[in-house]
């Protein structure tokens, strides 16, 4: 019995020293290391990033009453049969508008012949440790190494479901372009050793164009804008060091909206004012609850910001749903975002379309809605 226990004992250790061995690397750049590119604008006060608008956050102290309340329904969460995966089909030529949605928050974005990659996570699990944390509930529909030459990846905040450092390395090994992220965040890259050349901060109002970082193509260019969420940021127990955002990214004909991860908020109006109406809208729809109202949109929040950044006019352009079925992020069942989504959009005259994992889109000529996820539960 003795030597059974030493070799439990064993693994054991081994294991929790497996668990812990990359998580401070994994964790990012220190609170002293962000400080020196954090600072300059309105909503950055005492050293740190602030909402414009009041938001309520959920509170460190009932933290561990809400693990235990995850933990009780984790399997709600997830789907009673294997999510159905598609190969992407890489297309001859880079579209005017296109999407191909990989899970959760990462796409691969066709605007006027440019290739925008948004918030690329290719991890097993959005944590800093490799064994512990959520885990994907599908597979990647491609290994990073088979992604086409992008022009520009962008990142929304720094929450592990959104960025990864296992997933920059690779970036960095693989391909040549920029990250342009929100203030801040170029300190993680740095230390991750994203050489400076590569990355690019904005904040809120802020604007880059592909020309300006010597990418433009054939004459054309792209302008990505830095635009106002309603969120937070943090890989560790201290938040809100990093600016969060979302994204536009304007062509010479078309527009897209990348809402990365955000609760409803006015700024869709503005940013629909300022630089819509957009064509395509990249909405999350998942991990809302009522422990964060705020910082996370319901899906019939989704279809009203919709409306919003096209001007009012809810029929214009088309929706593409992120930010579900990937990650067991919430309390709600797997399937509910995309359930309430489909009727939302159907009572106010939105154009939607949900791709399966790996499934490219044409708004141009979109699918008509296939529930696939009724089959899976």
């Amino acid at each position: 019995m003795k030597p059974l226990l030493l070799a439990a004992g064993a693994a054991a250790a081994a294991w929790a020293a497996r668990a812990a061995w990359d998580i401070p690397s994994a964790m990012g750049a220190s609170v002293s290391a962000i400080k020196p590119y954090a600072g300059g604008t309105a909503n950055y006060r005492g050293d740190r990033f602030h909402n414009t608008e009041p938001s309520t956050q959920l509170e460190t102290g009932s933290v561990a009453a809400l693990l235990l309340t995850a933990w009780s329904k984790r399997k709600e969460g997830h789907p009673a049969r294997p999510v159905p995966v598609v190969r992407p089909r890489r297309p001859d030529t880079v579209a005017e508008l296109a999407v191909t949605w990989y899970g959760h928050a990462s796409a691969l974005v066709e605007v006027d012949g440019f290739l925008v990659l948004t918030d690329p996570v290719w991890s097993k699990r959005v944590s800093p440790s490799s064994v512990v944390g959520p885990a994907r509930l599908h597979p990647m529909p491609l290994p990073v190494d088979e992604l086409p030459e992008v022009d520009v990846v962008v990142i929304s905040h720094d929450h592990y479901d959104h960025l990864d450092k296992a997933t920059v390395a690779a970036l960095v090994d693989r391909q040549s372009a920029p990250f342009v992220v929100p203030l801040g965040i170029g300190a993680h890259l740095r230390h991750w050793g994203v050489p400076e050349h590569r990355i690019v901060e904005l904040a809120w109002g802020e604007s880059v164009s592909l020309s300006a970082l010597g990418r433009e193509r054939d004459g054309a260019d792209l302008t990505l804008t830095c635009t106002e969420a309603r969120h937070f940021s943090g890989r560790g127990l201290v938040r809100n060091t990093t600016l969060w955002a979302a994204w536009t990214i304007a062509g010479p004909t078309k527009r897209v909206y990348f809402g990365g991860d955000t609760g409803y908020t006015k700024a869709f109006a503005e940013a629909g004012a300022a630089h819509g109406p957009f064509d395509l809208t990249l909405l999350p729809i998942g991990a809302y609850g009522d422990q964060w109202p705020d910082i996370h949109m319901n899906p019939e929040e989704a279809v009203r910001a919709h409306g919003d950044l096209c001007l009012g006019d809810a029929g214009h352009g088309l929706l593409v749903p992120i930010h579900w079925a990937t990650f067991n992020l919430a309390m709600h069942g797997w399937s509910e975002p995309v359930r309430r989504l489909v009727e939302a959009a159907a009572a106010a005259g939105t154009p939607i379309a949900v791709p399966k994992p790996g499934e490219r889109v044409d708004p141009a000529s979109p699918p008509p809605v296939d529930p696939w996820w009724e089959s899976i539960g």
